[in-house]
């Protein structure tokens, strides 16, 4: 996978955090954030997960979400991100459906992502982040 180089550092100063439950997923998603400047925060692969490691580093600035953690729906910690000014993308297999009524604001991106995909959801973080110096 050709991936951006570090001088194309759109994420610099970001600090994103990756909930995914599927490893290969979240080691790629890690190393195209990394790869544009951000600092991954995680991944977490479970809902319980997603709160205790948000807990232990609060200090984020966007989120990338599954929907779907081991059967468990992400919707309890995409709103708690909310509640707290954590601007956050949806990026997952399912589509609209299985997203309540009052997230369907939030931006859906469809796995698997292609590099145009990615960009687009860089550049969506890169806008949307709230602390990014």
């Amino acid at each position: 996978m050709n991936y951006p180089s570090a001088d194309d550092a759109l994420l610099r100063g970001f600090r994103v955090m990756v909930v995914e439950d599927d490893f290969l997923i979240a080691d790629d998603f890690s190393r195209r954030l990394l790869s544009l400047g951000a600092t991954v925060i995680g991944p977490a692969a479970t809902l319980d997960g997603a709160h205790a490691l948000y807990e232990r580093t609060p200090d984020i600035d966007a989120a990338v979400l599954d929907i779907n953690l081991r059967g468990s729906l992400i919707f309890p910690f995409a709103h708690r991100l909310e509640a707290e000014g954590v601007p956050f993308v949806f990026c997952t297999g399912y589509g609209e459906d299985p997203i309540s009524e009052c997230l369907r604001h939030v931006t859906r991106f469809e796995k698997p992502l292609s590099h145009q995909g990615f960009a687009a959801m860089a550049a969506l973080i890169a806008g949307l982040g709230r602390r990014a110096v």
